[in-house]
């Protein structure tokens, strides 16, 4: 991990635009997209509704009955738009939520993802972290429930954690605010390229394994210019995910929609507001 005063990505967006319109996210009065992911019970919601407040509507997915909340918020003069991703404890795709999840976090790449995780379950819930972090580099770890931790006794060294996942990691009780300056100030500094993460990534023991995961990523790179997940992509086509290996097949990774199916446009979803 290291902080930069002066970074080349400032005012430079990680997300694709042309692929957030598909996924149903108009970025036309944000600067940033920020997704929030996490299990199931973390607080997750609360931290949407504390960090967004009255500014979010809510609607449906394209192609999908799964509803999404979707929010906005404003730090340091940039305005960010806040989407919640649907509660899951993997990305294996083995369910519409974690299709859903996967898809955005791999094709609309967000320019920060915010995992929040329980500070009393830590052990379980790090398993979406260690996933999401071969997907993407630009994570925030939102150490929520903290207070329910301390009262049964569970001490967690925040900065160990930080050092061994390498990214930020910030203690929270959303329910009282507590934290959520540092959780702003954390995002910011992520999606402006003012702090660079250098996540610790789990590598295969096999070096027949880990060759060939390396050889395959470097035959998806070359085919798909500027993909940023292609070790991701390698493991997916080895454990023979089948909706990857028909988006490679297609030709058209990074273009998958939401629903699934290789360049199928989608409208943009819409929604009531709530605020």
């Amino acid at each position: 991990m290291k902080e930069t005063e002066q970074s080349p990505c400032v005012d430079c967006p990680a997300h694709n635009t042309s692929n957030l319109l598909q996924l149903g996210v108009d970025m036309s009065d944000s600067d940033y997209v920020v997704a929030l992911a996490g299990n199931p019970n973390t607080g997750k919601s609360t931290v949407f509704n504390a960090l967004t407040g009255l500014r979010q509507h809510t609607g449906n997915w394209p192609g999908k009955t799964v509803s999404r909340a979707e929010g906005g918020f404003s730090f340091s003069d940039r305005k960010y738009k806040l989407v919640d991703l649907p509660g899951t404890y993997s990305l294996m795709s083995t369910s519409t939520d974690e299709e859903i999840a996967r898809n955005f976090i791999l094709f609309g790449q967000p320019d920060v993802t915010v995992i929040v995780v329980d500070a009393t379950r830590l052990e379980r819930n790090l398993n979406l972290v260690l996933q999401i972090l071969e997907i993407t580099d630009r994570v925030v770890v939102c150490l929520n429930l903290i207070d329910e931790a301390e009262r049964h006794g569970v001490r967690i060294d925040e900065r160990l954690l930080a050092k061994e996942l390498g990214v930020q990691v910030i203690p929270t009780a959303a329910r009282q605010r507590t934290g959520l300056p540092e959780l702003l100030r954390a995002i910011h500094d992520v999606a402006t390229g003012n702090y660079i993460n250098q996540p610790h990534r789990v590598r295969n023991q096999h070096k027949r394994l880990e060759r060939a995961v390396s050889e395959l990523a470097e035959m998806i790179e070359r085919r798909f210019r500027g993909l940023r997940n292609s070790r991701w992509v390698a493991l997916r086509l080895l454990e023979g995910d089948t909706v990857i290996s028909q988006s490679v097949s297609a030709g058209d990774l990074q273009n998958i929609s939401v629903a699934g199916v290789p360049g199928q446009q989608q409208e943009p979803a819409g929604g009531a507001s709530n605020g």
